[in-house]
């Protein structure tokens, strides 16, 4: 049988992919009440803006958003677990509900994709989302001990962990290390991954996306895409990109060195533009779509999608732009020592 790994290498050879776009905007299109998220559940917090826990409570609703991405045009959609850790829940009291989340949102989707499936025999592909939770390993958040930690390295591992064996149980095809601001917490994460898909015994390969800060074009921990890339090549990801961060056009310069820099697949997925001053998106679908024509003239991805403020219109414009476009071919680089601090350090053989 021909693994997601194959299949997604090979589909991304003869085009350009699509993933799917913003879950926070669409749930919000919902106007739902705090009563719809906590469900019948028996919990003491305010539930409100629990996004994962519809999964639970409220499925039908996911199940119809990852539907709505499907026929938009989308090829991979990501689960609706991005908060779904033990320290995420923690703020809402449902630290208990984490095994339960990542299984039925994985399954949530991955019935809306054999059903998509079904309907045109295009395969469809499921990616686990892991976010890169509200703690740091890398900064203090004491201006006043710059060597405090909330948190250290193996209890996070921990926390990871348990949401990776989740993931996979469910029938993740892929495990998304997403919106990655600070590159130790990716470390830790692709760690946890790689340890949970050897337990697994399946081949999951991994995803990994990072977000900028500011338009320098470093993370919150101060790395640059490149050095960020060395930090993380030896994952042996079956993607590297951005997502969220900008826009398509501010991304654009630094998707343009990472994909000169990285001999694997590309996956980008911008927001909708900057948020105006009431925190909303306003970039049109067709403009969104246009700005990432301009990423295709130069070949610069093998799959793109859409982050904050992108709608199901959004990645059906997306589709249309990208029907007829080469995708990116991935370089081949040669050897050298490459290291990373802040900056990259290349040490020529």
């Amino acid at each position: 049988m021909t693994s997601a790994r194959e299949q997604l290498q090979k589909l991304a050879a003869e085009r350009i992919l699509v993933f799917d776009g913003g879950y926070g905007t669409a749930i919000q299109n919902y106007r739902l009440g705090e009563e719809d998220y906590r469900g019948s559940l028996d919990l003491t917090d305010d539930q409100k803006g629990n996004n994962d826990l519809l999964s639970l409570t409220r499925p039908d609703i996911i199940e119809a958003i990852h539907t709505a991405y499907l026929e938009a045009g989308a090829d991979i959609v990501e689960t609706n677990t991005f908060s779904s850790t033990e320290i995420s829940q923690a703020d809402y009291g449902c630290e208990h509900l984490v095994r339960e989340l990542n299984v039925k949102s994985a399954e949530i989707a991955r019935a809306a994709c054999d059903k998509a499936e079904a309907r045109d025999g295009r395969p469809r592909f499921v990616a686990g989302s892991i976010g890169p939770t509200n703690k740091t390993l890398s900064l203090s958040p004491d201006v006043n001990d710059p060597g405090f930690r909330e948190i250290d390295y193996d209890f996070l591992k921990g926390v990871y962990r348990a949401q990776c064996d989740a993931l996979l149980e469910g029938g993740v095809d892929f495990l998304l290390i997403e919106t990655i601001f600070d590159t130790l917490n990716a470390k830790c994460a692709g760690m946890a991954a790689m340890e949970a898909v050897e337990a697994s015994g399946r081949d999951v390969p991994l995803m990994i996306s990072m977000t900028l800060t500011d338009l320098s074009g470093r993370n919150l921990s101060g790395h640059t895409v490149e050095a960020f890339w060395h930090a993380v090549r030896h994952l042996k990801p079956l993607t590297i990109g951005l997502n969220c961060s900008f826009g398509a056009d501010q991304l654009r310069p630094h998707l343009a060195m990472l994909s000169k820099e990285a001999d694997t697949l590309i996956m980008a997925y911008p927001n909708a533009g900057l948020p105006n001053d009431l925190g909303e998106y306003d970039e049109m679908p067709q403009e969104t779509a246009e700005l990432i024509g301009d990423w295709l003239k130069d070949g610069l991805v093998n799959i793109v999608g859409g982050c904050c403020g992108t709608t199901p219109e959004h990645i059906a414009a997306i589709a249309r732009a990208v029907a007829d476009q080469e995708p990116r071919k991935i370089p081949s680089i040669s050897v050298h020592t490459r290291l990373s601090g802040l900056e990259p350090f290349n040490m020529a053989a």
